[in-house]
């Protein structure tokens, strides 16, 4: 009897744990239709947006390219740079993150008309119309990433993008929706820009003038909604200069599919520089502290929240730390020399006298000296052998002979192409384990920089490199100003960019080799090659140094296939819904 009745509690106890397996528990989550009633929530959709913004973080796709390797073995980068770039294994997606965020958007647009923001009627229509807004550019934003990740040719040549999510999905939709075309989803990415546009400010502020279509509102009222307090949020700039992002890449070589778009992605970008004053960011008397946004030099520990220093269009938040120290000092800073520059990079910096340094008739470059005489902005952004570094200013040695762990290849947290990063760290950080410090900071999602060398690039495509189209400045002009501000030709009038000022396609060479430097690690240059179509198997290689001999040396083997201009749609996605088709080359 005791023993069926131990059998029978048993039984209970067994069906009581798994209850949830026959009826669901009620769950601790809110249902949607909650931020009818509860402005937080609701906005806590609009706010699911920001946190997947992807420049949130550092992406270092660069060790992918010809501009760095990285000493991590475990690097998914270094693995698909190196033959194993697959749909099932894809370090640069973006179908995840992007398609989740727009997810959240849409459901924000499904119940934000009902949410009561505030008591005042007046009051909740601004802060309605003013999250929609930034719904609308988030949802344009994350429609970019998409196309830059996943945009593509299917096998019959078509170009296609991906499909269009207007509507909040729910568990009865149909998720087997085809990809829509490279067109018809750059349209609809220009549509939410329009939209958002039309519901923001140009800028938050506490001084602005109370626009036509809020006529009476008392202009504390207005400012509670669109002052200075929502800084960082979606603004009109914010949407213009992500219209000028993508109709750059529309542009390019990898998707343009027709009749040029490149005076469009001009005029875009041109927009942006003039609402910022044109060209008087790079020809002010400190502009080349832009330089160095990232370090005191720059301006970072005089910010006051949600301010921006010049060359910052807009940004993530400050933040106090020495993650990025801490992965990519030298060995003998107590860091992991993540993050390598290669030669190829280093060879691409200019002499100061602005000639490259293939030119040895002109330039002056010693391959005994090779640093000696060098653009400037080579030892801002790469420490180079003999450079010093860190809080106590240690000379780095990089050579195959140094004594310390700063040597070639010395351990597995040393440099593999004699070459560490210097851009983006904080040399006032400590990360020795006694006395270690933090310093502050930030992101930058997009920069007036990126801008400048936008425009530059659409200019001489669309007019060529001295005419100005309908604006007052050219891409010569341009590019004169930027490496001015660089330090570049400062002394002798740059001959060499006088000699090919009229010349697109020596131009053409230039625009993009000052891009490739001015915007280096800050996630560029792999999406670049690829929408030039350019070579991305060029070997990465490095700097063998002995004594007085500098040996050059190949490093890592590039292995992409043609058809990796484009990336893949993830292969789980396409084996689930039949009507979404791969790109190209991608199984």
């Amino acid at each position: 009897m005791k023993k069926i009745l131990l059998i029978c509690l048993s039984i209970v106890v067994l069906f009581s744990s798994c209850e949830d397996m026959f009826e669901p528990e009620i769950e601790n989550n809110l249902e949607l239709q909650n931020a009818y009633t509860n402005a937080t929530y609701a906005q806590g959709l609009l706010l699911n947006g920001y946190t997947r913004i992807p420049t949130n973080s550092w992406s270092f796709n660069e060790v992918a390219t010809d501009d760095a390797v990285t000493n991590d073995r475990n690097s998914g980068f270094l693995k698909a740079a190196t033959g194993q770039w697959t749909s099932m294994n894809n370090p640069f997606d973006q179908w995840r993150n992007s398609r989740s965020a727009i997810q959240y958007l849409n459901q924000f647009f499904a119940v934000t008309d009902s949410v009561t923001w505030a008591v005042d009627p007046v009051i909740s229509k601004m802060f309605n119309d003013r999250m929609k807004g930034e719904a609308y550019g988030l949802r344009a934003l994350f429609m970019f990433y998409l196309l830059q990740s996943h945009a593509g040719k299917a096998a019959n040549g078509e170009l296609l993008g991906v499909p269009l999510l207007l509507q909040h999905e729910t568990v009865t939709s149909d998720f087997n929706q085809p990809r829509a075309t490279f067109e018809a989803c750059l349209e609809q990415l220009y549509s939410d820009l329009n939209k958002a546009e039309e519901l923001l400010p140009v800028d938050y502020t506490d001084n602005s003038p109370v626009p036509a279509k809020y006529a009476g509102v008392n202009p504390d009222n207005y400012h509670r909604v669109f002052g200075a307090s929502f800084m960082g949020r979606m603004t009109g700039r914010i949407a213009k200069a992500i219209r000028a992002k993508a109709a750059l890449l529309a542009a390019s070589p990898a998707f343009n599919s027709g009749a040029s778009k490149w005076e469009a992605a001009a005029n875009y970008a041109a927009e942006v520089i003039d609402l910022g004053g044109g060209l008087s960011n790079l020809t002010r008397g400190d502009s080349n502290n832009d330089l160095q946004w990232y370090n005191t030099t720059g301006g970072i520990d005089a910010l006051a929240a949600g301010a921006n220093s010049p060359d910052i269009l807009w940004r993530g938040n400050v933040g106090t730390s020495n993650d990025l120290e801490r992965n990519n000092f030298p060995p003998t800073l107590n860091g992991s020399g993540r993050v390598n520059p290669t030669q190829n990079l280093v060879d691409a910096f200019p002499m100061a006298n602005g000639y490259p340094i293939s030119d040895l008739a002109n330039s002056g470059f010693n391959a005994g000296t090779p640093y000696t005489g060098r653009d400037p902005r080579l030892n801002l952004f790469i420490l180079v052998n003999g450079s010093t570094a860190g809080t106590s200013n240690s000379v780095i040695n990089t050579s195959a002979t140094s004594p310390t762990n700063d040597g070639l290849n010395k351990v597995e947290t040393s440099t593999r192409t004699g070459y560490y990063l210097r851009k983006l760290l904080r040399q006032d950080v400590n990360l020795n384990p006694s006395s270690t410090t933090t310093q502050k900071h930030f992101n930058p999602h997009i920069r007036y920089t990126e801008m400048y060398l936008a425009y530059a690039e659409a200019a001489n495509e669309a007019w060529g490199p001295l005419a100005t189209g309908a604006h007052t400045y050219s891409a010569y002009d341009v590019i004169k100003a930027i490496r001015r501000r660089a330090g570049v030709g400062t002394s002798n009038g740059d001959p060499y960019l006088e000699s090919i000022k009229a010349d697109k396609d020596a131009m053409r060479n230039l625009i993009r080799n000052e891009r490739r430097l001015e915007l280096c690690f800050e996630g560029f240059r792999f999406w670049d090659l690829r929408r030039w179509n350019s070579n991305l198997n060029e070997t990465a290689k490095g700097i063998s140094i002995s004594g007085s001999n500098y040996s050059i040396i190949n490093v890592e083997n590039r292995s992409y296939d043609n058809y990796m201009i484009y990336g893949p749609i993830p292969y789980t996605e396409t084996v689930k819904y039949t009507n979404l088709l791969q790109n190209a080359g991608w199984q």
